[in-house]
């Protein structure tokens, strides 16, 4: 991995901490995005990870940002207009070139949201995560995958960003977990899920980093909240909906060896 400062991620994620963390990454969202049903399903950015391969919703794109220009995780193909399938997307999807803070889908029509460190990406990560609960469907999920601020990979990146020779690739600032918890429930999420992943040291070695991989069991199990990168799952909620339909009366119960009291009818037969 070069010196300089790296700022896309196709030259990032060919080298071994970059590797590191797609494997990661990947191996969690295949896990989770197989248990969400519906008909539509979007992953917003980084296209060199495939979020929904495991997802069998019958409708699922590729969003990417044709107006973040440098700062982009990828090349955006000059003359390509908006909507133009098959450019990044994996066979048998579409890819949509749009403006990600103001995205072409109607409101509450989209049953789940990847947004793989999007968030570090963008000019503004608050609308970013308006735009995304407005086209859910509520209880629509959403999925959000970052670098973790509260980690060595978070210490090392500050000190790189000074010194000018940052670790990982971000147009922006890393946003801890703890903020990011606190603007998806402003926003009416729920959270379901946090996980937190990749705890070796912020190494460029491929040989250092496999010297250092007992440290994922241990970090899971002792120090949880400060792995390198997070996945937050969550749910989005409409207050004041409730299911309809069919009431069931629930009989009561007696307790055993009690027997109904007698009614007046039947005292009057008895006498």
């Amino acid at each position: 991995m070069s010196d300089r400062s790296i700022i896309d991620w196709p030259a990032w994620t060919t080298s071994p901490p970059g590797r590191y963390v797609l494997e990661w990454e990947q191996a969690q969202l295949d896990r989770v995005v197989s248990d969400v049903f519906g008909y539509h399903a979007l992953q917003l950015g980084l296209p060199q990870l495939d979020a929904l391969r495991e997802n069998r919703m019958p409708c699922r794109g590729l969003v990417l940002d044709a107006e973040s220009g440098a700062s982009a995780p990828y090349t955006f193909p000059r003359g390509v207009a908006g909507g133009q399938p098959g450019r990044h997307a994996p066979p048998g999807r579409s890819s949509v070139w749009c403006d990600l803070l103001d995205l072409p889908f109607e409101a509450q029509s989209v049953d789940l949201i990847v947004m793989p460190h999007t968030l570090e990406f963008t000019r503004d990560p608050h609308r970013l995560l308006r735009e995304a609960e407005r086209v859910l469907m509520p209880e629509g999920q959403l999925i959000i995958l970052g670098f973790n601020s509260l980690s060595l990979w978070g210490a090392r990146q500050s000190v790189g960003k000074v010194t000018g020779r940052p670790f990982v690739p971000a147009a922006h600032d890393l946003i801890a977990f703890t903020r990011l918890k606190d603007w998806i429930k402003l926003l009416g999420f729920d959270l379901d899920r946090g996980r937190f992943g990749c705890y070796c040291p912020p190494l460029v070695s491929e040989k250092w980093l496999s010297r250092y991989q007992f440290m994922e069991a241990a970090g899971d199990r002792w120090w949880p909240i400060f792995g390198a990168v997070y996945m937050v799952t969550a749910i989005k909620r409409v207050r004041g909906m409730r299911l309809v339909g069919p009431l069931k009366v629930k009989k009561p119960v007696l307790a055993p060896g009690l027997t109904p009291a007698a009614t007046p009818n039947a005292r009057n037969k008895h006498q």
